[in-house]
């Protein structure tokens, strides 16, 4: 979800710059394959899919482990802050050491978590593997950068768009498969699955990429010390992370009980809940004209619609109990399918306003806004699970509602930008 990231120094305090080295593979001449990028796309694909094999299966997981919702919901919860910890902490990493490395380590780590996932015997070590998961999906803010760094400068825009399409697949599918899976052959068989396709693709990696060249020699203290400094010194940067995540709140509070709510009140399955992703395939229509909306209009402009929409498909919901079941279940799509196209779209004018802040440290900038918005995940997923035990589904859809609308407010209100 990145665009081309130089790494330099500055920015970081205290430190001298330094000229990096010049980007793009070594020992040979920017060129992509239409199998290598098949490669990068799948890579980012299946890699980001790992967040969300778990939100279809929860309704049958809990029970299988004899957990309540609220520690079932930390699945999720602690997959995401997992992200969140890694985008911060090791997705700068890509601009200081050999990319083609860091895939395939991640990669491995990668396959490992999802290994021990499904093969858990308790809660704890489910917890602790999801948290690697988070940690080791990573890898998809490795694989964009490395296909922006091998296209050719007259190509980047239309290969990284490549890449990126296969990474919203891979959101939208996972919920899908997910649910497939678990209701033929139960939850554990999604995670080992998983596994098994990583490791496949960790072969084909290794032996598909090329080496890259690092574009920074500073240490990994002054990368991170740097991001600080980026963080204080740009309320625009700061607006885009809070708003980005309190959708994300919403965003969240809602996949993470989906399942849970399904099962209990409709009697319907894993398969079910799973065919509820397809509402995502919004998110992929949202970026390009989002991306398009935002060179006419401005990406404000973008924000604020995107934010708005959110909020008023939250809000739809609360209209469900009202209705009879078959069409609760039809608003329930037509609202997913509504607010996951306003926070796609509101993210695709985010990374457009925040990649302008300085493309010098786009790396820095990108991982700031996107641990801003998957603390917010995580801060969903914890929530969403806490409503939903306390006030039952209409606790999820007034959390979301309010979310989305302190969303739209951060858009609007700009003294807000000071936080």
């Amino acid at each position: 979800m990145s665009s081309i990231q130089n790494v330099h120094a500055r920015g970081a305090v205290g430190v001298a710059p330094v000229a990096p080295p010049a980007e793009g593979p070594v020992g040979a001449e920017s060129t992509v394959s239409a199998p290598l990028l098949l490669l990068l796309a799948t890579t980012a694909g299946l890699s980001v899919a790992s967040l969300y094999y778990s939100q279809p299966i929860l309704g049958v997981l809990g029970p299988d482990m004899q957990a309540d919702s609220r520690v079932v919901g930390l699945v999720p919860t602690l997959t995401q802050l997992g992200y969140a910890l890694g985008i911060l902490l090791l997705a700068p990493l890509g601009d200081r050491f050999d990319r083609r490395r860091i895939i395939v380590i991640k990669s491995i780590a990668l396959m490992l978590a999802l290994l021990l996932s499904g093969l858990a015997p308790g809660m704890g070590a489910l917890l602790a593997a999801s948290l690697a998961v988070g940690l080791a999906a990573t890898v998809a803010q490795d694989v964009v950068p490395a296909a922006a760094t091998l296209a050719p400068a007259a190509q980047r825009g239309r290969m990284v768009g490549t890449v990126m399409t296969g990474l919203l697949l891979g959101i939208l599918l996972s919920r899908v498969v997910s649910g497939f899976v678990a209701q033929q052959w139960g939850w554990r068989t999604v995670y080992v699955a998983a596994a098994v396709a990583i490791a496949l693709l960790t072969v084909a990696v290794w032996r598909g990429l090329p080496r890259f060249a690092p574009t920074t020699q500073l240490g990994y203290g002054a990368l991170i010390g740097s991001m600080v400094a980026l963080w204080r010194q740009h309320a625009a940067l700061r607006r885009a992370a809070w708003a980005q995540g309190l959708l994300a709140v919403g965003f969240s509070a809602f996949w993470s009980t989906l399942a849970v709510m399904l099962h209990s009140q409709f009697g319907l399955g894993t398969a079910a809940a799973g065919a509820f992703g397809l509402a995502g395939a919004a998110g992929a229509l949202a970026a390009p004209l989002a991306g398009r909306l935002a060179d006419k209009r401005g990406p404000e402009v973008v924000t604020r619609y995107g934010a708005g929409l959110a909020a008023a498909s939250f809000a739809v919901m609360a209209l469900a109990p009202l209705l009879p079941a078959q069409a609760q279940l039809g608003l329930i799509v037509v609202s997913a399918i509504g607010f996951d196209f306003g926070v796609q779209a509101t993210l695709v004018a985010h990374q457009t306003i925040v990649y302008g802040i300085d493309p010098a440290a786009r790396s820095r900038l990108n991982a700031l806004l996107f641990t801003g918005m998957f603390i917010g995940m995580s801060a969903g997923a914890a929530l969403g699970s806490l409503a939903l035990a306390q006030w039952s589904w209409v606790g999820v859809v007034a959390l979301a509602t309010v979310a989305s609308l302190a969303a739209l407010a951060v858009r609007v209100w700009r003294p807000l930008a000071r936080i």
